[in-house]
């Protein structure tokens, strides 16, 4: 069995140059640290500069737990990331409802937006194992 890569390096690094907000944190499947991240300013910058060269390990553990599919983990993480409120990332998932619920209340009320940080791969997860394919 060949594993997927539906997790890139690239984007990881990307979202790292805001990892003092634990944004790749939580695109890798760590909401918990991500949320820690956040709070400290990637632990006062200190953990996020470690996070450098950790960055090849929680891609390769991301690749292992989710599960790939029609919906690409790096679009929706890029949508949330910087169209959040906006519902742009559930629209992407078929998710319409929620969407347009989310463009016209802010991501309802940003809570929405830290809810779907947190759930995220899971949920795209639950998605591509539904689709036949």
């Amino acid at each position: 069995m060949q594993q997927q890569d539906n997790h890139s390096k690239v984007i990881g690094y990307l979202l790292w140059l805001f990892g003092f907000l634990g944004a790749h944190r939580f695109y890798y499947g760590k909401p918990v640290t991500g949320t820690i991240w956040f709070f400290t300013l990637g632990l006062l910058g200190i953990g996020w500069l470690i996070d450098l060269f950790l960055i090849p390990g929680m891609d390769r553990d991301a690749d292992l737990r989710f599960r790939s599919g029609a919906i690409d983990y790096n679009i929706a993480w890029l949508l949330l990331t910087f169209l959040g409120i906006f519902g742009v990332h559930r629209m992407y998932q078929g998710k319409w409802l929620t969407g347009i619920l989310y463009l016209l209340t802010g991501g309802l009320f940003l809570v929405g937006v830290l809810y779907d940080f947190w759930t995220m791969n899971e949920q795209i997860s639950l998605r591509n194992a539904s689709q036949p394919g």
